[in-house]
């Protein structure tokens, strides 16, 4: 049979000990917690607000200027950049077109420079002027003593001059000595020995740089038949220059 416990007088004071610790421990981790409770309910508070996401009005316009101030800053670095670039593009542009201009205007003289040269070099006789009809022969007037000039540079300029007043050659004193000085320089023995007329064998020769076959075809009666005659050279491109270009006072180049 089982065995009957019994309940003591002993057994009911030390239970009743035991409720009165419990009651003790009980009130003290109630007040314990009744302490911790408002921080508890302010950190649940800071939790809600976490996990609902929701921001304050301050907080949107704070983010809302910042996102503008962003957008603006890009803007203005973005218009810089392209200034730049522009800049650049327009610099290199500029760079090229001063490029161009400068090799264009160096073409331009050397093709000059070249046709100059060709004008001086490749002067070709042509077919002597056609004769004019004779004039009648005027009345015989006394023979004056025959006039002299001096056996230089002006000497034969102004006997050429004469001798082309009375064959109707047109030219000055001024045409005739600028274009003998940019051509012999005065030299009336002056050989060009290098340009395309010397390699075909007909150099230019004299006062007036004249080849061959030009002061043959342009020989003036009554002037020696010299190529470097001094007068004869003279004459003979003053008629050439006049056949050809009017006057030789037009004649500012190789011609």
């Amino acid at each position: 049979m089982p065995r009957t416990i019994r309940i003591t007088r002993s057994h009911k004071l030390a239970a009743a000990v035991l409720v009165a610790a419990g009651s003790v421990t009980a009130i003290t981790a109630t007040g314990g917690q009744s302490e911790a409770q408002p921080t508890a309910a302010k950190s649940s508070a800071t939790a809600g607000k976490a996990a609902t996401g929701a921001p304050t009005a301050q907080e949107i316009a704070a983010e809302k200027a910042a996102a503008e101030s962003a957008a603006k800053k890009a803007a203005a670095d973005a218009a810089a950049a392209k200034k730049v670039a522009a800049d650049r593009k327009a610099a290199a542009a500029k760079a090229v077109a001063e490029r161009k201009a400068e090799a264009k205007k160096a073409a331009e003289k050397a093709r000059s420079e070249k046709q100059a040269a060709n004008r001086s070099t490749e002067r070709k006789a042509v077919a002597a002027p056609k004769k004019a009809a004779p004039k009648a022969a005027p009345k015989a007037a006394p023979k004056a003593a025959p006039k002299k000039y001096a056996n230089n540079l002006d000497g034969w300029i102004r006997e050429s001059l004469d001798i082309m007043k009375k064959k109707n050659i047109p030219g000055s004193y001024e045409g005739l000595h600028r274009n003998i000085m940019r051509e012999s320089s005065g030299n009336p023995n002056a050989v060009n020995d290098w340009d395309i007329n010397a390699r075909n064998g007909i150099p230019s020769k004299g006062l007036l740089q004249v080849i061959q076959p030009t002061f043959d075809a342009y020989h003036v009666k009554g002037t020696p038949k010299k190529l470097t005659d001094p007068v004869a050279n003279i004459t003979a491109a003053a008629n050439y220059a006049a056949d050809r270009y009017g006057s030789i006072d037009n004649v500012d180049s190789a011609y």
